[in-house]
C-alpha cells in the first residue's frame, strides 16, 4: 500500500471537499489507511486512478467462486496478524464427493452437506462449497456426478480432475456457475490454463515446492489466467504451518505477487487432519476441503473461524429490538439489556429457563456489555427510553413495569423520570433470573 504522500502525487489538488474530506492530502491519508475509496474522488484522471489502483491493490488477489449471493470470496488479505487491523474473507469449508461411489451414496453425501448446520451467536454456520472429484478416471462418470450435484445443491462447486480433456467436458456443465478448477501441475498447465480462460474460471496450481508453485504463476498468467489459487501440498501440520506462512509473509512483508493468491488445502480424515485444517484456520488457509468432516469435528473449526474472522475492533452485535419470550402478552414486564451478543444470548438462554413470559428491550450500545457501556456513556436513561419508544415496546407491554440489570441500578432514578415506568432492580447476574422472576 502507497504512502499518503505518493497518494497525493497522484490526486488532481482541488482541495474541492467533493470526496468528504476538506483537503486532497487529508483524502491520500485516508486513502492510505483503507478508510477512502478511489472512486470518492470526481476529479481523478484516468492516468491517476490505474496508478493508484494498481499500487493499492490488495497484495493477496481476490478470488471469487460461484455466483450471486452464495458465492465465496477468498484471499483480499492485508495483513499478516488479525490484530493489525482484521482478516477479511473467513476459510471456506468444502467436503469431497467422489465419482467412485453409488448414486445413493452421492444422495447420502448431499444430504449430510444440507444438515451441517449450526447458529451461534446469532450467526449461521455450515459448508461452504462441494468438491467434486474425478477418481475412476472415467469421464462419463464424473460428468454424470457433476450434473446430479449441481442438480441437487445450489453451493458453489470446485472440480478437481487431472485430465484437461475431461475436466474441459465437465465444467462445461456448470460453467455459468463459475466452479473453481483444480489439478493444474507442471506437467499440463498449459491446457488446464486453456481451459480455465475459455470457462471464465479460477484456476489451483499444484505443487510441493514453493518456489516452482510461484514459477507456475506467472506461465498461468502469460496465458491470461489471473483468478488463481495456490496449493501446495502440505503432507502434515508442521508443512501446513510453514508454507502457508511462508506464502503470506512473501505476500504481505515482500510484496511478492508471484505468490500473492488465496491458499488451498486438501484435509484428510482422522487426528492428523484435524490439526492441519485448525492450523489452516489460524494460519492462512482460505479453501479447506474435507475427505470426511464429522459433525463433532465440524463445530470447533466452525467456531475457532469464527472467532478468528471476527473484526477484533468490533464486537459481535445483534440487532436492537424488543424480543418476545415465553409467549408474553399486555400484562407481561419489561426488562432490557444491550446488544453485545453475548450478554443478549446469556440473558435469553436464562430468561427461557424461567418459564416467566417477558418481554426483553435490547438497546444499542455499540455491541458493549451493560457494566462497560454504562461506564462509557453508552447505556443512559435517555437511550433506554429512546429504545422503548422505537420499539413500541409500552403499547405492546402495558404492566407499567421495567425490570433492570443490577449492575445499573444507580439508573433507577432518573429511568423512572425518563420512561414513566416503575423500576425494579433485578439481580447483577443473569443467572439469577429465573429464580426472581418466579418469586
Amino acid at each position: 500500500m502507497p504512502t499518503a504522500i505518493e497518494i497525493f502525487k497522484h490526486l488532481p489538488k482541488k482541495n474541492c471537499g467533493e470526496c468528504r474530506y476538506p483537503t486532497c492530502l487529508a483524502f491520500a491519508m485516508q486513502l492510505a489507511n483503507g478508510k477512502a475509496k478511489l472512486d470518492d474522488c470526481p476529479h481523478l484522471s484516468e492516468e491517476g486512478r490505474s496508478a493508484l489502483a494498481s499500487s493499492s491493490a490488495p497484495p493477496i488477489r481476490s478470488v471469487k467462486v460461484g455466483v450471486g449471493k452464495g458465492a465465496v470470496e477468498m484471499g483480499g488479505e492485508t495483513e499478516l496478524y488479525r490484530h493489525d487491523k482484521r482478516f477479511f474473507h473467513p476459510t471456506a469449508f468444502a467436503l469431497r464427493v467422489t465419482d467412485e461411489g453409488s448414486e445413493e451414496k452421492v444422495d447420502g453425501r448431499l444430504a449430510y452437506a444440507r444438515s451441517l448446520r449450526f447458529e451461534r451467536v446469532g450467526q449461521e454456520m455450515g459448508l461452504d462449497l462441494l468438491e467434486l472429484e474425478c477418481r475412476s478416471g472415467d469421464s462419463g462418470r464424473f460428468i454424470g456426478l457433476v450434473r446430479k450435484v449441481a442438480d441437487g445443491t445450489d453451493l458453489p462447486l470446485v472440480l478437481r480432475c487431472h485430465d484437461p480433456a475431461v475436466m474441459a467436458a465437465a465444467v462445461a456443465e456448470v460453467r455459468e456457475r463459475r466452479p473453481l478448477l483444480h489439478g493444474a501441475d507442471a506437467v499440463n498447465l498449459e491446457q488446464m490454463a486453456e481451459v480455465a480462460k475459455t470457462a471464465g474460471c479460477p484456476l489451483v496450481l499444484c505443487a510441493d515446492d514453493l518456489g516452482r508453485l510461484a514459477d507456475m504463476v506467472g506461465m498461468a498468467r502469460k496465458k491470461g489466467v489471473e483468478d488463481l489459487v495456490l496449493d501446495p501440498m502440505p503432507a502434515d501440520p508442521k508443512e501446513t504451518l510453514e508454507r502457508c506462512t511462508i506464502i503470506r509473509r512473501s505476500a504481505i512483508r515482500r510484496t511478492f505477487r508471484g505468490l500473492g493468491y488465496p491458499i488451498y488445502l486438501s484435509i484428510p480424515e482422522g487426528r492428523r487432519g484435524m490439526v492441519m485444517a485448525a492450523t489452516a484456520v489460524m494460519k492462512y488457509g482460505s479453501l479447506l476441503v474435507f475427505e470426511e468432516l464429522p459433525a463433532a469435528q465440524a463445530l470447533p473449526l466452525m467456531v475457532l473461524r469464527q472467532n478468528i474472522y471476527t473484526d477484533p475492533q468490533v464486537p459481535i452485535q445483534v440487532r436492537p429490538d424488543l424480543y418476545p419470550v415465553n409467549g408474553p402478552g399486555p400484562d407481561s414486564p419489561l426488562l432490557f439489556t444491550t446488544n453485545f451478543s453475548l450478554t443478549f444470548f446469556t440473558v435469553m438462554s436464562d430468561l427461557e429457563k424461567s418459564k416467566v413470559p417477558v418481554w426483553l428491550q435490547v438497546v444499542d450500545t455499540e455491541g458493549l456489555s451493560v457494566l462497560t457501556a454504562y461506564s462509557a456513556g453508552k447505556l443512559t436513561p435517555e437511550s433506554v427510553n429512546a429504545a422503548l419508544q422505537a420499539s413500541g415496546a409500552k403499547e405492546r407491554s402495558r404492566a407499567g413495569v421495567l425490570i433492570i440489570p443490577g449492575m445499573v441500578a444507580r439508573m433507577s432514578v432518573k429511568l423512572n423520570e425518563a420512561t414513566g415506568l416503575r423500576i425494579v432492580v433485578g439481580p447483577k447476574e443473569s443467572s439469577g433470573l429465573p429464580r426472581f422472576l418466579r418469586s
